[in-house]
């Protein structure tokens, strides 16, 4: 890692942020021997640590300061006023290093939706071959097939040779067929691979797992690795937080970005310099926190706290978007698989010592499945009619072109509206989590499994904010869950569709113990009860986005379709900050997918200077 007085020679690009997006970035414009690329990055360097190597390990990493920034909301009225957690990456490799390594992808129609808002260049078939650049696609092996069917699976979209290995599981058991087949016996049986950019019903998600090792596939271990690291035109900088970006303002009516302010980890201020761009990539919390301390951002809230107004665009940490979750769990029958056996250290340490040994059993593993479905209830796919009806008694609250677009998708009966996930273990909801280690370890004695229902296109809109002009103090993080009313709406249907999920009559339900505990102890039947059970039960699936959205200015928007800071020349943001709607699935792909096309815009736009 580099020493701060190795930085005095002015860069051709700072990268802020050494996360899923920054390493993208920062790994191919080095690849240009004659471009010289800075990196910095708050956290350290985990590449080795067993806690972030090991997958079957990721509930060890939350809550700690060395790994996870821990974000927490204020309280939520539609949930009870509950707090939720929100875990962020705090290390090289950002989130990719601490989350649960699934790989999802969007679909066409909702990426399509980016195109329709105003960014030409940001539609499905544009992006299509950035979701294959990035990854490595491991063919699933004959055990995977049995298990969990897979013949959806097209091998020709498996031909990309990127740093990050995509591999699916040797462990899956009764649990995922069980979810399969319920799936397909309700007709939601996948037929096509969800890479196409359109699929419903239950399928099996690869992870970001590398088969040769066993270990998490990360933007650390996958763009910056030893090869990379040893190019001596990229310089990566740990433990050093950008305090603000660096702007000329005399040359016009557009600041420009002249490099940044960091503090290093023992309190020294430096300015670096950077010659061609400063590309931020903290971020969909940290994004916005640092173009406001740089005078980016809404007048009043800027001259609150005493920064100077660079660019007045109150844009700049609204239109946040996440996907809701609401977790219920089921204790399942004897002999059924469950992952809160692991609360027994006799178990995690014969687990841990068979992996050591021979990278086998479940710590080299992600065995969670999921299913897409359209709008579903109690009774199944809602019909378009009963679509309609529900929409209409909201219409006047529906005319902005990112509601229109949600709506569009919402109304197709070849979109996704929700994301079904099967989670090995029980989750808990305390009132005011301590971390996302809060939810995931088992406290109580039972065995369970999770269902998990996710509102792929939330129609609500939070919000991030400084809270102070010193960079230590964490802005503030509001995701106003449900504060449209079809958000809940939605999410109550969704979790009537659980009933039938785990009727005893499913393959499913006949794992689960006959009479057994459920949390919470009350049934989703009824609308009114599923309501509750959001309110009781939803929290945050980690997917924060939207907070410096690529959008035409007065739609909302704070980069241009290059990605371009509005009001500014030589900035970049280049991370989830910028997508204007939220994808379907886990946004790990789409992350990667946008970075490695940012990168190309970056390169097209040096080679036309």
């Amino acid at each position: 890692m580099a020493r701060v007085e190795a930085l005095d020679q002015p860069f051709d690009y700072i990268v802020v942020g050494g996360g899923t997006a920054g390493l993208v970035v920062a790994n191919r414009l080095s690849g240009d021997r004659d471009v010289r690329v800075l990196v910095v990055e708050a956290g350290v360097d985990h590449s080795v640590d067993p806690l972030v190597r090991v997958p079957g390990l990721v509930a060890g990493l939350y809550g700690k300061d060395e790994y996870d920034w821990n974000f927490c909301s204020p309280p939520q009225p539609t949930l009870n006023n509950r707090r939720i957690n929100q875990s962020r990456g705090k290390m090289l490799g950002g989130s990719s290093a601490l989350n649960f390594m699934m790989l999802v992808y969007p679909s066409k129609g909702n990426i399509d939706s980016w195109a329709a808002l105003g960014n030409a260049g940001w539609d499905f078939s544009s992006l299509a071959p950035y979701f294959r650049k990035f990854a490595t696609v491991h063919a699933p092996s004959q055990m995977a097939r049995d298990v969990v069917g897979l013949t959806y699976h097209n091998e020709s979209l498996a031909n990309g040779a990127g740093p990050i290995h995509v591999s699916f599981s040797e462990g899956y058991g009764s649990t995922n067929k069980a979810w399969m087949k319920t799936f397909a016996d309700l007709g939601l049986d996948v037929s096509t691979d969800p890479r196409e950019g359109q699929a419903l019903g239950a399928f099996q998600q690869p992870a970001s797992i590398d088969p040769a090792t066993k270990t998490r596939s990360d933007a650390a271990s996958g763009y910056y690795s030893p090869d990379v690291a040893r190019r001596t035109n990229l310089v990566v900088l740990t433990e050093a937080v950008v305090s603000k970006v660096i702007f000329d303002t005399t040359g016009g009516s557009d600041a420009v970005a002249t490099g940044v302010e960091i503090i290093t980890k023992d309190g020294q201020k430096k300015e670096i310099s950077a010659r061609t761009e400063v590309i931020l990539a903290a971020g969909a919390l940290q994004t916005p926190q640092i173009l406001e301390l740089s005078g980016v951002g809404g007048r009043d809230l800027l001259e609150k706290h005493g920064i100077p107004v660079v660019v007045d665009n109150p844009n700049v940490g609204e239109h946040m978007q996440d996907h809701p979750v609401v977790c219920q769990s089921f204790e399942v029958a004897e002999g059924t698989p469950s992952g809160d056996v692991l609360r027994d250290p006799a178990v995690l340490k014969a687990l841990l010592d068979m992996y050591q040994a021979s990278g086998d059993g479940p710590m080299g593993q992600s065995n969670i499945s999921i299913a897409y479905t359209p709008l579903v209830d109690g009774s199944g796919v809602v019909s378009p009619e009963a679509i309609k009806e529900l929409l209409a008694q909201h219409e006047c609250s529906l005319t902005t072109p990112a509601a229109k677009a949600v709506r569009r998708l919402l109304e197709s009966p070849d979109e996704v509206t929700f994301q079904y996930l099967l989670f090995p273990s029980q989750i808990h909801i305390p009132d005011t989590p301590k971390s996302m280690a809060d939810y995931i370890l088992p406290v109580l004695p039972e065995n369970y499994i999770t269902v998990m229902t996710i509102l792929n296109q939330p129609f609500s809109r939070g919000s991030v904010h400084i809270t102070s002009g010193d960079v230590a103090a964490k802005p503030v993080w509001k995701p106003n869950y449900n504060a449209h009313p079809l958000d809940m709406e939605l999410l109550a249907r969704g979790v009537q569709f659980v009933e039938r999920l785990v009727a005893p009559s499913t393959p499913l339900g006949g794992l689960l113990k006959a009479g057994g505990k459920r949390l919470p102890e009350i049934s989703g039947a009824g609308l009114d009860e599923a309501k509750e059970i959001v309110r009781r039960r939803q929290i945050s699936i980690f997917h924060v986005s939207g907070s410096c959205a690529m959008l035409p200015r007065e739609q909302g928007g704070v980069v241009d379709e290059r990605l371009r800071v509005y009001g500014t020349k030589r900035l970049r943001v280049v991370d989830a900050s910028i997508f204007p709607l939220e994808p379907v699935g886990n946004i790990q792909s789409t992350v990667y997918a946008v970075a490695e096309r940012a990168a190309d815009l970056i390169k097209q736009d040096r080679a036309e200077v």
